[in-house]
């Protein structure tokens, strides 16, 4: 069936792949729970019909605070299709963003999952004054209906000619969800997108050339644009979407499933990767060498221009070492999708290499997400850079290199803010990203760093700390960094260790420690982090290099809010808390 709303999903998995084994699966009791496509469908229009004999009206607002699970997917399609707005949001963010969420988006509707969420969100619902129904996702035994009861009352009050009528209202051009992310003033920005934006992405992604599978593993957040659009890709390709318990459990959960494609963010794969090469450091002398020479060898593979010898090399580095990592991992993957951030061109080669092909994408909230993605085909995918423009998208440069773009997947705009939606959509249409790129003569987009980022020294020379802080986190001793210097006479930096890497050398070279802290202050540790930079310094011009910096006891992790949810550090906040050691640096 042609593919029109979102909603539109399910009838077109339906229709094409009833025997599915799954639509949808998350681990429950130690085993998986599994819905066929049929009692997805039975499911979402019970949740429909439930909300209907509410009195929940199109264009009311409802929100969904929730880790990903199938009931997620159930309410998200059910709010939609009665032609309602479903409103995603972060479980991980502060009672200040959700006290201005859910008022300024005038929810009628929630459903929140979990005792610690419903904990946190309590003391902030008695003032949000349009809020009408709050449902837990379980019984959990308080004042607030649950999810269940809510089915149970749709099962009671079936209108499937009313619903049917519902969903025929409503139309492609109109606003499906509201995405509301992090603004520059402290107050979450609504992103405003239709159902023709998803839905463009979605047929557009089909139409590039690739293997698509036939088992996914989604564990990056729902309630965010890049993994929310790919899920719905999944389901559109009947294929089986399974939940990973947590980020802890991806591995397990990989043996479990034997996924062929997932999506992820460059911060896990690198740590995959530190975590293969620190595994070779056990092995007897010639294991070692042998186990070391293959990972190098990984490192150095191109898709196109290698020699015979090096392919060669690859087939038996491939037999002896790449085909057990591959087992280890879950050895099924096709396909990869790494966005969120830049990946480091040596890490998508090594995966590439050892039979995890990773492909690229690019984009933002308020493109739908996907402005450029990696592609099978003529020139479209190469390490470095985030393949070709999605089409039906156009993207050029503007001043100071920004990307911009303009087509089919440019959000409706900001909710209730058209001069912010002004500022960021200009008189052409064309969206400002913010970010800053290049491209190369075969037309892949290369991400070069953000424009607000971007830093002048004293002495008038611009610096861009991301392509720095990419470099430099090549180390396995580098976990994080973040370098500063607006209106200095030198770039400086920050830096979180890679405290598994650090503790292992530490072992190496009997150096005792009890804490972090204690580790990064000894005389060894300082050396050897001064000979790092050092080393990494070489790459930069003497305006850019790192004059000075600090090692910080802290990781850097999403929970202690460092990080973003795909894992990208938070400057303002980073530099807020350790505000005195940055003064210090440049004092």
């Amino acid at each position: 069936m042609e593919l029109f709303r979102l909603f539109d999903i399910q009838e077109n998995y339906l229709e094409k792949y009833p025997d599915q084994d799954a639509a949808l699966a998350c681990k429950r009791n130690g085993e998986w729970r599994k819905f066929s496509i049929q009692e997805y469908v039975e499911l979402t229009n019970t949740i429909s019909y439930g909300m209907m004999a509410l009195g929940i009206k199109p264009g009311d607002k409802v929100g969904i605070v929730s880790g990903n699970r199938p009931e997620w997917n159930m309410i998200d399609f059910a709010i939609m299709q009665i032609g309602a707005v479903s409103i995603p949001i972060y479980p991980t963010i502060s009672q200040d963003d959700y006290r201005y969420i859910l008022n300024h988006a005038e929810m009628r509707m929630i459903f929140i999952e979990g005792k610690e969420l419903r904990n946190k969100l309590q003391p902030i619902l008695p003032e949000v004054k349009s809020l009408e129904f709050i449902y837990t996702f379980d019984n959990q035994g308080t004042e607030y209906s649950y999810l269940d009861q809510l089915i149970e009352s749709g099962q009671q009050n079936p209108q499937p000619e009313e619903l049917k009528q519902l969903k025929a209202a409503v139309k492609t051009g109109d606003m499906a969800t509201i995405i509301y992310t992090s603004g520059t003033t402290g107050n979450p920005k609504g992103v405003m997108l239709s159902h023709s934006n998803i839905v463009n992405q979605l047929k557009n992604l089909e139409a590039t050339p690739a293997k698509w599978s036939r088992v996914a593993l989604s564990f990056l957040p729902l309630c965010h644009a890049y993994e929310r659009m790919l899920v719905y890709l999944y389901q559109y390709l009947g294929m089986s979407v399974y939940y990973a318990e947590s980020l802890g459990t991806i591995a397990e959960n990989i043996k479990e499933v034997h996924p062929s494609m997932m999506s992820c963010v460059p911060r896990l794969l690198e740590k995959i990767y530190d975590k293969l090469y620190l595994s070779g450091k056990k092995l007897p002398f010639i294991q070692k060498h042998l186990y070391y020479w293959a990972f190098h060898l990984a490192t150095q593979y191109q898709l196109e221009g290698m020699s015979a010898w090096y392919k060669t090399r690859h087939k038996i580095a491939d037999k002896l070492i790449y085909s057990k990592w591959r087992a280890a991992i879950g050895g099924n993957f096709d396909i990869v999708v790494s966005g969120g951030s830049a990946i480091q061109s040596h890490i998508a080669s090594f995966f590439s290499a050892i039979g995890m092909p990773v492909f690229e994408g690019y984009g933002l909230s308020e493109s739908s997400p996907v402005i450029a993605v990696s592609q099978r085909g003529p020139n479209g995918r190469k390490f470095g850079t985030v393949g070709l423009p999605l089409p039906g998208v156009e993207v050029k440069l503007g001043e100071r290199d920004e990307i911009i773009c303009r087509g089919h997947n440019v959000m409706l705009g900001y909710y209730k803010d058209p001069e912010l939606t002004a500022q960021a959509i200009d008189a052409d249409g064309w969206l400002h990203t913010g970010d800053t790129g290049k491209f190369t003569p075969e037309g892949q987009l290369i991400i070069t760093g953000r424009l607000k980022s971007i830093f002048k020294t004293s002495f008038g020379k611009y610096v861009n700390p991301q392509l720095i802080e990419s470099k430099f986190t090549e180390s396995p001793l580098i976990e994080n960094m973040i370098v500063l210097g607006e209106n200095k006479k030198f770039a400086a930096a920050l830096i979180s260790p890679d405290f598994v890497y650090l503790k292992s050398w530490c072992a190496v070279h009997k150096i005792p420690h009890t804490t972090n802290q204690e580790m990064i202050e000894h005389p060894a540790v300082l050396k050897r982090y001064a000979e790092e930079v050092k080393r990494y310094n070489h790459f930069f011009g003497d305006f850019e290099q790192v004059k000075k910096y600090q090692l910080v006891p802290d990781e850097w992790t999403q929970p202690a809010g460092f990080l973003s949810p795909t894992l990208k550090i938070k400057r303002n906040v980073i530099e807020a808390h350790y505000a005195d050691r940055i003064e210090k640096l440049f004092a």
